[in-house]
């Protein structure tokens, strides 16, 4: 090169500077390159995040993440439900941060052939569109790193589950499942899916699911990172659904879709939690070729990266539902408008609990009211739960309200104590009546024990009958916990 030509050239490197910064920006920089801090999104109330920064072959942190173990969740499906081969570890050679701002998941295969891998679930399980507001949430991915004969049976995926799935395990496709990345065989391709309904078949045609796949803008999957986003719009009626790869928008669902009882069913509880794995081998569920157990070509220790994962909210109101624990030395939960519980500030008001639509959900939650208290701290006292709980069903005949009380004593998303009460039958005449715990224990799981961060969750639904009702809010509707 002249130099003549070296001196013509600055505004060229300038601008080519400018692209690659801007390429960084939208999420398609090289390998192994975090962005930094989780990006501002001007109109957007970010809710919770995580941006991995820490030591190299750390784990992520505990306070967000829970770290899933084996070939599946204690009285589960098999392989977790996939059929996949791979058992999941907290071994920092497959899931640790890798020091340089990004989760490291990496599927590595011994001298016997076994493959392990990593796969990790945040402890919130109460990601939800606020009503009348939008759900975001969003990673900054790069797929491992591998294609061709050597990526056979790799399936990394950045997805979400429904609260309900915990504890369960035998709940899915209802509760609903947000598959926001998915990818197998290191296909230059990015696949977006719900799964909702029943399997097989249904409104979701399981096992399949709803999907829609499409290759990464610029630089492919597997060779940059690239940023992954799913909405839930509930500011527009139909609600709408809608996946994104570097904001293009290539796939779109409308709650019009669905009978009102598929929609309920996937939406009308606490919210999401989010995971993050890399699998290897199973039934990717959308009739790929050549998915399964990988083959002797494929190549192990090829990472997924994750630069953050962020939750963000918009619309619906500004202040989110109150949550509070109680104020020391008071025991009494008030139920709140909006899906919280705390001290008795709000005034009297009321919310509507679904009919039942002829149906029998006596003792399975059915469209509940939802409310929660969080941030517990408090020593069991010995007692049992109590509560008082305003019930009206107008003049419908045969309604009955039903109320189901848990305990999380670690905030851990998981429930080490829940409580069924036999329902409620509604009179037919309008006005309140008093539904309280003398209606006595329907069943019980679990024990209960001091509290340690811990949350509280009341479920209010109709078991039987065909009206809506409505239970009283603000100072009216009490749990009273058995804790000092």
């Amino acid at each position: 090169m002249s130099t003549s030509r070296i001196r013509r050239t600055p505004l060229l490197t300038v601008v080519v500077a400018l692209v690659v910064a801007l390429a960084g920006f939208i999420g398609v920089t090289g390998a192994g390159q975090a962005r930094g801090d989780v990006p501002p999104t001007p109109g957007w109330n970010l809710q919770w995040s995580d941006d991995f920064n820490g030591a190299n072959r750390t784990l992520p942190s505990s306070a967000n993440w829970q770290i899933d173990l084996g070939h599946g969740y204690p009285g589960g499906p098999g392989n977790w439900g996939t059929g996949e081969i791979q058992n999941y570890t907290a071994n920092p050679d497959n899931l640790s941060l890798d020091g340089s701002g990004n989760l490291r998941i990496t599927p590595l295969r011994d001298g016997a052939g076994n493959w392990t891998s990593g796969r990790v679930e945040t402890r919130r399980a109460d990601f939800k569109a606020p009503a009348g507001g939008t759900l975001r949430i969003e990673g900054r991915i790069q797929m491992p790193n591998v294609t061709g004969q050597a990526a056979l049976g790799y399936w990394p995926a950045f997805w979400a589950l429904g609260a309900p799935y915990r504890g369960n395990y035998w709940n899915w496709p209802a509760i609903g499942e947000f598959d926001i990345m998915e990818n197998v065989n290191g296909i230059n391709s990015v696949w977006a899916v719900l799964h909702c309904g029943v399997n097989p078949g249904g409104p979701c045609n399981e096992t399949n699911g709803i999907g829609a796949n499409r290759a990464c803008p610029g630089a492919s999957c597997q060779s940059a990172f690239h940023t992954y986003r799913f909405e839930w719009d509930r500011s527009v009626s139909p609600n709408q659904l809608r996946w994104y790869v570097d904001g293009q928008l290539f796939h779109s669902i409308s709650q019009d879709r669905f009978d009102a009882g598929t929609w309920a069913n996937m939406t009308d509880h606490a919210g999401y939690f989010i995971l993050l794995n890399v699998a290897m081998g199973g039934a990717f569920p959308n009739g790929v070729a050549g998915t399964g157990t990988p083959t002797a070509a494929t190549v192990p220790g090829r990472p997924m990266l994750v630069d953050y994962v962020a939750v963000w909210t918009r619309g619906g109101g500004t202040t989110p539902p109150p949550t509070t624990p109680p104020p020391s030395g008071s025991s009494q939960l008030y139920l709140r408008t909006g899906g919280g519980a705390g001290d008795a500030t709000a005034s009297a008001g009321s919310v509507s609990v679904s009919s039942a639509g002829g149906a029998n959900y006596d003792g399975t939650p059915h469209n509940p009211q939802v409310f929660t208290s969080s941030g517990i701290t408090r020593r069991h006292n010995g007692g049992a739960t109590q509560f008082d709980l305003f019930a009206d069903s107008g003049s419908a005949v045969a309604n009955g309200q039903q109320v189901r009380v848990s305990y999380d004593r670690t905030g851990d998303g998981s429930w080490d104590r829940t409580e069924t009460y036999h329902y409620f039958a509604t009179d037919p005449v309008p006005g309140y009546e008093h539904y309280t715990q003398a209606k006595g224990l329907k069943s019980a799981t679990g024990t209960l024990g001091d509290l340690s961060n811990g949350r509280v969750r009341v479920e209010v639904w109709n078991a039987i009958g065909n009206g809506a009702s409505a239970v009283g809010v603000g100072n009216q509707s009490v749990v009273r916990i058995p804790f000092d």
